[in-house]
């Protein structure tokens, strides 16, 4: 039995690659799975009870991943026993291409039956086969594109900054600028306060020694003005 499909994931290639290769994945994917478990970087075993036509029976095999050239493409072939109801062998070429945001996959796969399922006709094993593979691809496409969606989420909330940091950020500034406002303003009038004390010493010095409404007093008056818009400008 040859077949062949193609599919378009709504994810980059690298996700996809990534999904076809986890074991959680593929377990969540497979109708009827059971279990899988990564016994090497290319080696999986498998349970899986499936029914074809009248025949339900429990498999298990080994699964091998072969021409491995990620994220592009690698082969995939495995044997599964069923007990009395026989056995299935095959393989598929699976390939990944880019498209967009999205992915195009594309397998070809061979099967082999024997036993019980050899018997039931290939128009029924094809039809089996060809719904648990759009069973199988539409899962897988579901979960891996919804993973993708909400790895780039988190990406984008990274990347945000966070409003109340920003809002406390903001109340920060503002009552740190108040204070420096205060301690300038404070500075200022203490600067003030004694170029006018200063000023006044010097009046009364010059009234002491009869200045008062000479050109001395005068001058006083306006360093003591230079003085206070010289504190006002700082």
């Amino acid at each position: 039995m040859d077949m062949s499909g193609e599919y378009r994931i709504p994810a980059p290639r690298n996700d996809v690659w990534n999904a076809l290769n986890d074991p959680e994945v593929l377990k969540a994917c497979i109708p009827g799975c059971e279990s899988l478990e990564m016994t090497s970087p290319t080696e999986m075993t498998a349970a899986v009870t499936s029914k074809i036509g009248p025949v339900k029976a429990r498999f298990t095999g080994v699964v091998t991943l072969e021409n491995m050239n990620p994220p592009e493409s690698y082969t995939i072939s495995g044997e599964g026993k069923g007990g009395v109801a026989g056995f299935a062998k095959g393989g598929a070429d699976v390939r990944l291409v880019e498209d967009g945001d999205g992915t195009i996959l594309t397998y070809t796969a061979r099967a082999q039956v024997g036993g019980k399922l050899a018997q039931l006709g290939s128009r029924l094993i094809d039809s089996t086969a060809r719904k648990m593979a759009d069973d199988f691809f539409g899962k897988f496409s579901e979960l891996v594109a919804g993973a993708s969606a909400a790895a780039r989420a988190r990406a984008e909330e990274d990347d945000d900054p966070d409003f109340a940091v920003l809002q406390e950020a903001g109340t920060l500034a503002m009552t740190r600028a108040g204070e420096a406002v205060v301690h300038a303003a404070s500075d200022v009038e203490q600067r003030i306060e004694k170029a006018v004390v200063d000023a006044e010493e010097k009046v009364e010095g010059a009234a002491a020694k009869g200045s008062f409404g000479g050109p001395v007093m005068w001058g006083l008056l306006a360093l003591a003005a230079v003085i206070a818009l010289l504190a006002l400008g700082s």
